[in-house]
């Protein structure tokens, strides 16, 4: 692989920026940092720069990113193929806001780099999310470096006041809407990601985005002796293995269409960011995982399901209820002890009782579009920390 050309120093008008990602398992590291780079650049107008160390997991999410390229441009963001834990570039322009994604560890040349610096710059260690209570007692807490006068800032995501919030593109609302009120659009959309037209208006519509999961078994069984008619939406991956031995099939693999009683699967092809929001949309039930797809299905004001990253010891288990008493909270005391049950069986914990689930559907509908205004008022991830990042930079 040839070394990466050098740049010159970024205008003095735009705030430079150094992201920095190293991608531990899935999409979700890279995910969050990409979204999170074009806000910058496009809405903030900051000149951004992602290291990021492994390329072909990022193509999956960005099919325009050349995954052999040590240096490239897109969408007008330098993404460097950052080889760990030495390397950070052929040249050492030091940002003005460096962001370690996840704690990834900055390469040491950089930080004596940053060091040296006449202005130190905003180091900001931006965080997993999680919509735990002591979030909020954290968020901005700082630390100082134990050799360089150097300060990192703690930066959290979460979903109540006092923490920074989630990833929202401003024109999100409106493109959804958009996509809603649009049967072309949404038919157009069916065509091109199963090759048939929307289904009927009574059809119930899933998208399935999952881990491997014990419970997917029991859970394609209800759905394939629902009385209602129910159309299953799968990007191929993890999960994807269930449904081939659920429909005794060798292989789910995108293009694959089976049916089984009342229920009809479709197998996509892995999306970019952009279309899984679309496919979001043009589902009546979401279920997510990890951190990225989490946040969407929020946006999408659409009932949704979480699989949350499995940790030894059932750490994740305290994470999944203080989601569920953030989004969950103010429905009627049925209606949430029948989401809590359910978001535990998806995750380990019983077993999913898809009859009960439909019977409080009109709640969930109801709760998640005001759940996702709500959400709203704690403030987009990217423009809080673009707002923080400039109060320090005054």
């Amino acid at each position: 692989m040839s070394s990466p050309t050098s740049f010159s120093a970024p205008p003095p008008a735009g705030i430079a920026c150094d992201i920095f990602c190293a991608v531990i398992d899935n999409f979700g590291d890279i995910g969050v940092c990409w979204r999170l780079a074009r806000q910058l650049a496009g809405e903030y107008g900051w000149q951004v720069r992602v290291f990021v160390d492994d390329l072909h997991a990022f193509q999956k999410l960005c099919p325009s990113l050349v995954a052999e390229e040590a240096r490239q441009s897109v969408e007008g963001i330098v993404v460097e193929h950052w080889h760990a834990p030495s390397h950070a570039g052929d040249t050492l322009e030091i940002a003005d806001v460096v962001i370690e994604a996840f704690g990834c560890e900055l390469p040491a040349v950089y930080v004596t780099a940053m060091a040296g610096r006449e202005r130190a710059p905003v180091w900001l260690n931006l965080e997993y999310l999680s919509a735990e209570d002591w979030v909020a007692d954290f968020h901005l807490r700082p630390s100082q470096h134990p050799r360089h006068a150097l300060r990192k800032t703690f930066f959290f995501p979460g979903l109540g006041p006092g923490t920074g919030g989630v990833l929202k593109e401003r024109g999100l609302d409106a493109a959804r809407i958009a996509f809603e009120s649009s049967g072309a659009a949404r038919a157009a959309w069916w065509q091109q990601a199963t090759g048939a037209p929307p289904p009927a208006p009574d059809t119930t519509v899933i998208s399935l985005f999952a881990y491997e999961n014990p419970a997917a078994d029991s859970l394609l069984e209800q759905w394939r002796d629902s009385a209602n008619e129910i159309v299953l939406l799968v990007p191929e991956g993890r999960i994807s293995g269930a449904l081939a031995r659920f429909f005794g099939l060798p292989s789910f693999v995108a293009g694959t269409h089976a049916k089984r009683g009342g229920l009809t699967a479709h197998a996509l092809a892995f999306t970019d960011q952009r279309g899984y929001d679309a496919l979001l949309w043009a589902s009546d039930i979401n279920f997510v995982r990890g951190e990225d797809s989490f946040v969407r299905a929020q946006w999408a004001a659409r009932p949704f399901i979480w699989h949350i990253y499995p940790q030894t010891d059932d750490a994740h288990l305290p994470k999944l209820d203080a989601a569920l008493a953030h989004y969950a909270g103010p429905l009627p005391r049925a209606s949430r002890d029948a989401l809590a049950r359910f978001w535990h069986a998806w995750n380990g914990v019983g077993t999913p009782d898809w009859p009960e689930f439909q019977r409080h559907r009109a709640a969930f509908e109801a709760r998640a579009a005001d759940w996702a205004h709500e959400l709203a008022g704690v403030g987009d991830l990217a423009g809080n920390l673009a707002e923080f990042a400039k109060s320090q930079l005054k």
